[in-house]
């Protein structure tokens, strides 16, 4: 899986930190970092007058042995681009957001679409808690085949930031830290697999996510994981697949350039691991009332 994104890097992957080679290309597990200081308080005025929000990328596999281009893991993937868009329905309880990625298929001369990955979620936060209600769909565009399908309700819990601590204010006045976690449950799979080879059929989501801002929000180094486990064995709960990425990025104002590196792996058996390292570019816009 893969996938709708991305940290204090090897230490925080050693510790749960903290959401492919077999399924369709899971993107939205992994979020990227808010562009802007996420500390800085907008204000109620500017928040009332925020309609619509999102963001464009475009990244380029530049070393890709193993992530493939089609659900059915056909091919390997050459180029990605996404659209990300949410809205506010009701204050920061209940948003709405959809994310469409679009991979290109690198033996099929890089620019032809190979496959369409479309994200409809719900998501709201109550102090530090999120959650998320999601519909996911990963079909082929250039040829039929498997698609894989399924709705997910996932629950996180938000660390404190670390730049509210005054002890890390003192030491590091530049730079802060969020981190969360949580755990979800696929409860509708028609066909959402539970390892990169395309076995078995997801169950649970576990998933950690941070951001290690190194410097003014400008140079964040980000990490995600996300386990899963196979409804299809007796032990439900043990995760089958892990997957994790580390990445580096550098923001100027609306802009986001970054380095990444992905490695989708089983956990209880050998078999297909998918990897790769991109080169990533974002482009994030709001429109206002």
């Amino acid at each position: 899986m893969r996938g709708p994104s991305i940290t204090a890097g090897v230490l925080f992957l050693s510790l749960v930190l903290s959401p492919a080679p077999g399924q369709a290309l899971e993107k939205y597990g992994r979020p990227l970092p808010a562009i802007g200081d996420p500390s800085t308080d907008k204000g109620t005025e500017q928040e009332s007058q925020q309609w619509l929000r999102g963001y464009l990328l475009t990244s380029a596999f530049a070393e890709n042995p193993t992530f493939t281009a089609r659900p059915d893991n056909t091919g390997l993937a050459g180029l990605r681009h996404m659209i990300h868009l949410e809205t506010d329905l009701y204050k920061e309880y209940l948003q709405f957001y959809t994310d469409q990625n679009f991979f290109s298929d690198r033996r099929k001369g890089w620019i032809e679409l190979s496959e369409w990955d479309a994200t409809f979620a719900f998501t709201g936060a109550i102090n530090q808690w999120s959650w998320r209600l999601q519909y996911e769909r990963d079909a082929p565009l250039d040829k039929t085949g498997i698609k894989q399908i399924y709705a997910d309700a996932l629950i996180n819990y938000n660390f404190t930031q670390a730049n509210q601590y005054v002890w890390w204010q003192d030491r590091f006045p530049n730079q802060n830290l969020t981190f969360y976690m949580g755990g979800g449950w696929l409860f509708h799979n028609e066909s959402y697999f539970a390892r990169p080879d395309n076995t078995g059929r997801a169950l649970l989501r576990y998933v950690a996510h941070a951001d290690l801002d190194l410097y003014k929000n400008r140079v964040v180094l980000f990490a995600d994981t996300n386990w899963f486990s196979d409804r299809s064995r007796s032990d439900k709960i043990t995760p089958t697949e892990l997957d994790w990425m580390i990445g580096l990025a550098l923001r100027w104002k609306d802009y986001e350039l970054a380095v990444l590196h992905e490695r989708d792996m089983p956990l209880d058996r050998g078999g297909l691991i998918q990897r790769y390292t991109a080169i990533q570019l974002r482009y994030e816009f709001e429109w206002q009332k």
